[in-house]
């Protein structure tokens, strides 16, 4: 099966290539400057070229903050984009599966949020990807759409490598501890889209529409922060003694966040037999590779 991965360049992209190889999927990665998913003659040459037998649309604009004054590039590349991939996807009968986020929701629910929960987002990122969630619901009967959160990896820039660098620069580190959510790995994520990748490969009936992952178990960037450190610890000296809890008014930031965004996975796990792993499981063996990719 030829899996073609938009966005291939990020954190999730290089983890699906990586895996889908592994797995004897053949691979076929696009990113700029080749390809630019809101131009639709790029889009088209590439699909007749590859035809590709699936999509997998990990291309974003992922900065949440600049995206409050870079509002059209925003909207472009979340919104734009995947309407783009979704009416050449239908025009050439391959499905598609695209990755949103937990931002589409304002996080005032207090509970999990489910995938029949209404969208309220707060922010520029969050609306331009709700759009675009939109889109592809609107373009492309044969879509999965996979809203997943706080994405980390071994590979790009990412808060867990930010807060590493930190561990060792800083004797304190101050974070906000009352936005929750789920920590997700990447590599966990890359997994879980591949594993529905083989199940339209081999043609068992599938359910398309929505769906969250995310690591299992929930926690505040300071609880995610301080299980960093902790876990840095076993590799070498850190300079942080302290990690101190903040509140979001304290921190001010140009975007506003969802307090609490936590998603609940029980339908992935229902039709799919996906099971996310426990976030901190995830965290230990990713901050492992990171450690081991600087010693080689």
């Amino acid at each position: 099966m030829k899996i073609l991965v938009t966005g291939s360049e990020g954190q999730l992209g290089w983890e699906l290539l990586k895996q889908g190889n592994k797995l004897g999927f053949e691979m076929f990665p696009a990113d700029l400057p080749e390809l630019d998913i809101t131009r639709s003659d790029q889009v088209c040459q590439l699909l007749q070229r590859c035809k590709p037998s699936l999509l997998i649309n990990a291309a974003a604009y992922t900065n949440v903050d600049k995206a409050e004054t870079d509002k059209a590039l925003a909207f472009a590349v979340n919104r734009d984009g995947p309407a783009v991939l979704a009416r050449q996807c239908h025009i050439e009968k391959i499905p598609l599966i695209h990755v949103s986020t937990d931002f589409v929701f304002d996080g005032l629910k207090k509970l999990p949020y489910l995938e029949s929960d209404p969208v309220a987002p707060m922010g520029v990122y969050g609306q331009s990807k709700a759009a675009g969630e939109d889109e592809v619901r609107s373009q492309l009967e044969a879509h999965i759409i996979v809203r997943t959160a706080w994405l980390y990896s071994v590979n790009g820039h990412n808060f867990v490598k930010t807060m590493l660098r930190l561990a060792k620069e800083k004797e304190t580190i101050r974070v906000v501890d009352d936005q929750y959510g789920c920590p997700t790995d990447a590599f966990d994520l890359a997994g879980a889209l591949l594993n529905i990748a083989s199940r339209i490969r081999d043609d068992t009936e599938i359910t398309f529409g929505t769906y969250h992952f995310c690591g299992k178990g929930v926690a505040t960037w300071f609880d995610f922060t301080k299980e960093i450190v902790i876990i840095a610890e076993s590799y070498g000296p850190v300079k942080t003694a302290h990690v101190t809890p903040v509140t979001t008014a304290e921190y001010p930031t140009d975007a506003v966040r969802p307090p609490y965004s936590v998603l609940d996975c029980g339908l992935i796990e229902k039709r799919f037999g996906i099971i996310p792993k426990p976030w901190r499981e995830s965290l230990k063996i990713t901050i492992d590779r990171i450690f081991s990719k600087h010693q080689h």
